[in-house]
């Protein structure tokens, strides 16, 4: 039978390895990749196995700035989108 902790773990992984592989889809994707360490953080304390829980951690932190990142390029790229779209204003 497996417990409850067990249990956490297995989602925990389990989502970390779904949202890394949905990455390249959305920005999303990256920052659910970065909750999916946190839980696997938890879950490393939990069990104490603490060096598993700080690499997961960094891999938290690791994941929000390339969310970060990402965010940025997006409203970037956004912008230029919508400037490039504007009609040049006219002196009259």
């Amino acid at each position: 039978m497996i417990d409850s902790r067990t249990a956490f773990g297995v989602l925990a992984v389990t989502a970390m390895l779904v949202t890394y592989a949905l990455e390249e889809r959305s920005r999303w994707c990256v920052l659910g990749f970065a909750g999916a360490c946190v839980l696997g953080a938890i879950y490393g304390f939990l069990q104490g196995a603490w060096p598993f829980g700080v690499l997961e951690a960094i891999w938290s932190l690791v994941a929000m700035n390339r969310w970060r990142q990402r965010s940025r390029l997006e409203a970037h790229a956004a912008a230029e989108s919508t400037a490039s779209r504007t009609p040049p204003r006219t002196l009259s």
